[in-house]
C-alpha cells in the first residue's frame, strides 16, 4: 500500500521542482508513514510515501532499473497477490531481484512485457512508471478501481496522485469547482472519471494511460463481458467456494499483523470463516473487530433497510470460529466530533455527507491500525452476488434510473436534494444529469443473444453496481483507511471471482430463493446457522437521536456566521428548519442533510475552493 505522486513536464526542468515534489509528495503522509523518496529527472518525477506491508527493509520506493537507453522508475501503491508466481516466471526469463517486494516484480514484468504486463497481474494497484528510454508515463489502474488514482492536465504534461490532494498541492493544479463537479457530488451515479475538482479526472479502473510528447492516451485492458454460463448448480458452487478460498489464502500473505472486518452479515462472516480455517492449519488465531453504538443492541428498531442488529451475529461469529475478537463502541459525541469530521473530509477531498457512516468507519480503521496493519474486507459481495435489497424490489427495478436511486432510502427521491440553494438547484439540473447518466451506463453493457426478458434486466443491474455504485463504495473504504495507515484488502473484488458471478444466470444467483445464493452456499461450511440464515443488512448507522442533537448544534454554530460561500450552494433556510425538528422524531433525509451541511462548511474551510457554479 501507499501513497504516490507525480509531474510530467516536457517543456522544463524539473530537477530544479524538487520543493514542489516534496510538497505533493508530502501530502501523502497518511497513506505511507513508513517511509518516503523521489525520483527526479529533466523531464519525469515521481514522488512516493510508504506503508510497508511486504519486504518491509527492502521495498523502498521510488524503484528503478538502470537500462543502456536510460532509467525505468516505477511508484506502486497496492498488492499484487500472484507476484510470487510472476517473480519466478520473470526469474525462468532471465530477470534477477534484489528484494523480495511485489513492486521489484511489477518492474520487472514492465520490462518484459511492456504495456502487457497489465495481462499479468492480479490484485490492487495504482502504478506509474516512468520510461527515460522513450520519455513516457505510464499509469495503470486496477480492474475494480479498487485503489484510487487521479491525473490532472497541464499543457506540457501531466500531474498525478494517489488523491486529489496530492496534485492540488501543485501551484499549476487550479483548486477550483465547477457545475458538472458539483452535480455528480449530488447525484450519487459515479460517473466514470468523475472528480469534483475541475480539470482533473481518474484514471479509470481497468485502463492504462499513456503520456508522451504526442499527449495523452487510454487503453482499456479490463471490461466485463457477457460469457455464457455453462455450469451446473453444484459445480458453480464448488467453483465459487475453490475461487474464495484461493482468493483469501492470498491475501493473507503480510509481513505486518493483520486481521478481519466483522459485521456478523453473510459477507464479511464468510471471508472469516475462510481466513480462521486458513490460518489455523499456521497454528495462528484469527482477529476480528466490529464497529457497533452505544445501547445499539439494547434499543434497536428495525428500519426499512435493517431488519437486526449486527451484534448478536458478530458473537455467534467471533464464537465458531474462535477468532480474536474486539468491538469498537461509539457513542453520538464520538460521531459528531467536528475533529473528526474534518480528518473525514481531509480524507476524501470531497464533502459526500455520509456523516456516522463515515466518521464510524473512520474510528473503526483507527482502532483496528494501533493491533494491525492488513484487514481484509467483506466489501463488495452485494453487489457480486446481487444481495442490496434493490436487486430485489420490482418496483426499485422497474424505474428508469439506478435502483439504489429508485429504492426507498435516505440517498433516493428528489428530497436528498431539498438542502440545495434553489438556485444552484435549478441550474445543476440533477434530473436531467442522472437521466443522462443512467443512459450512458446501460449503453455499455453487453448482452447475450440467448438472454431472455429477465436475464437481460438482471445483467444490466448487475453491471451497473460493478460499474458504478461500487466504485463509491470503495473510494470511501480506501480514504477512511489509508487515511490512518491501514492496509484494507476486498478478496470479493478479485476479477477471477467477478467475471465468474457476473457470467452467472440471475436464476442461479438466487436459486435458493434468497439473495446471494451462491455466496451463502459456497461458504456455509465455515459459518454458523445463524449467519447463513441471516438477512441482508448494511452497513450499521446509530439510532441514537443524540446523534442527530449533536449534528444540529454544530449546524446552529454554522448559522450563526454569515458563510456566503456555504449558504451559496445549499440553501440557509432549509437548515434553520432542521434545527428546529425534534432529534427524537427526525427523518433520516433529514438528518443526512445536516450531515452534508457540517460536511461542505467543513469542505469550504479546509479547501477554500474557486467556486465557479453560476
Amino acid at each position: 500500500m501507499c501513497g504516490i505522486t507525480g509531474w510530467v513536464s516536457f517543456d522544463s526542468d524539473l530537477t530544479r521542482q524538487q520543493g514542489v515534489l516534496d510538497a505533493m509528495t508530502e501530502t501523502m503522509a497518511c497513506r505511507g508513514p513508513d517511509g518516503r523518496g523521489i525520483f527526479l529527472r529533466q523531464h519525469g518525477a515521481l514522488g512516493h510515501r510508504r506503508l510497508a506491508i511486504i519486504d518491509l527493509p527492502g521495498g523502498a520506493q521510488p524503484m528503478s532499473v538502470a537500462t543502456p537507453g536510460g532509467d525505468v522508475a516505477i511508484v506502486y501503491s497496492g498488492e499484487t497477490y500472484n507476484f510470487l508466481e510472476l517473480r519466478e516466471q520473470l526469474a525462468g526469463l532471465g530477470h534477477s531481484f534484489t528484494t523480495d517486494s511485489d513492486t521489484e516484480v511489477v518492474l520487472r514484468a514492465y520490462l518484459q512485457w511492456g504495456e502487457s504486463l497489465v495481462d499479468h497481474l492480479n490484485g490492487m494497484y495504482a502504478f506509474a512508471i516512468w520510461d527515460q528510454r522513450d520519455e513516457k508515463l505510464v499509469m495503470v489502474r486496477d480492474r475494480m478501481g479498487i485503489k484510487p488514482f487521479y491525473f490532472y492536465r497541464t499543457p506540457d504534461g501531466v500531474l498525478f496522485g494517489s488523491e486529489p490532494k496530492a496534485i492540488l498541492a501543485n501551484p499549476l493544479a487550479r483548486k477550483a469547482v465547477e457545475l458538472d463537479g458539483m452535480r455528480e457530488l449530488f447525484a450519487f451515479t459515479k460517473a466514470p472519471g468523475w472528480s469534483l475538482w475541475k480539470g482533473m479526472s481518474e484514471v479509470l479502473p481497468g485502463t492504462l494511460t499513456t503520456v508522451d510528447r504526442n499527449g495523452l492516451r487510454e487503453r482499456t485492458y479490463w471490461r466485463l463481458t457477457a460469457v455464457e454460463h455453462t455450469d451446473s448448480q453444484d459445480d458453480s458452487v464448488e467453483h465459487v467456494r475453490e475461487l474464495l478460498t484461493d482468493i483469501v489464502d492470498r491475501q493473507l500473505i503480510s509481513d505486518v499483523p493483520r486481521c478481519i472486518l466483522l459485521s456478523g452479515g453473510l459477507d464479511s462472516s464468510s471471508i472469516t470463516g475462510l481466513a480462521a480455517r486458513r490460518l489455523a492449519r499456521d497454528g495462528e488465531q484469527v482477529r476480528t473487530f466490529s464497529v457497533d453504538f452505544v445501547n445499539q443492541e439494547a434499543n434497536f428498531v428495525p428500519d426499512e433497510m435493517r431488519d437486526t442488529p449486527d451484534s448478536p451475529f458478530v458473537r455467534d461469529v467471533a464464537e465458531y470460529v474462535k477468532s480474536a475478537h474486539q468491538d469498537v463502541i461509539l457513542n453520538p459525541a464520538d460521531l459528531a466530533d467536528i475533529s473528526v469530521r474534518r480528518a473525514v473530509i481531509t480524507a476524501r477531498d470531497i464533502p459526500q455527507g455520509l456523516g456516522d457512516m463515515d466518521s464510524s468507519l473512520y474510528l473503526l480503521f483507527r482502532a483496528i491500525r494501533e493491533q494491525s496493519t492488513v484487514a481484509l474486507s467483506g466489501e463488495s459481495a452485494d453487489e457480486v452476488f446481487g444481495g442490496y435489497r434493490w436487486f430485489h424490489d420490482e418496483v426499485a427495478l422497474k424505474e428508469d434510473t439506478f435502483p439504489w436511486l429508485a429504492f426507498s432510502n435516505p440517498l433516493s427521491g428528489e428530497s436528498r436534494w431539498e438542502i440545495l440553494n434553489p438556485g444552484l438547484r435549478e441550474r445543476l439540473q440533477l434530473n436531467d444529469y442522472v437521466a443522462d447518466q443512467y443512459a450512458a451506463a446501460v449503453a455499455e453493457v453487453d448482452h447475450l443473444d440467448s438472454e431472455d426478458e429477465r436475464e437481460h434486466l438482471m445483467r444490466t443491474v448487475c453491471h451497473l453496481h460493478l460499474t458504478r455504485f461500487v466504485r463509491q463504495l470503495l473510494d470511501r473504504k480506501d480514504r477512511m483507511s489509508m487515511a490512518v495507515g491501514l492496509e484494507v484488502r476486498v478478496p470479493f473484488c478479485d476479477h477471477r471471482l467477478v467475471e465468474y458471478v457476473y457470467n452467472t444466470p440471475w436464476s442461479l444467483k438466487t436459486f435458493d430463493g434468497r439473495e446471494k445464493s451462491l455466496l451463502r452456499h459456497a461458504a456455509k461450511h465455515v459459518l454458523p446457522q445463524s449467519v447463513v440464515e441471516r438477512v441482508k443488512s448494511p452497513y450499521p448507522s446509530t439510532q441514537d437521536p443524540g446523534y442527530a442533537a449533536a449534528l444540529q448544534q454544530l449546524v446552529k454554530e454554522i448559522l450563526s456566521e454569515p458563510n456566503d460561500a456555504l449558504f451559496a450552494i445549499l440553501d440557509r433556510g432549509w437548515a434553520k428548519r432542521a434545527v428546529e425538528q425534534d432529534p427524537a422524531r427526525m427523518a433520516p433525509h433529514v438528518r443526512v442533510g445536516l450531515d452534508h451541511v457540517i460536511d461542505m462548511a467543513t469542505w469550504l474551510d479546509l479547501y477554500s475552493p474557486e467556486l465557479l457554479l453560476d
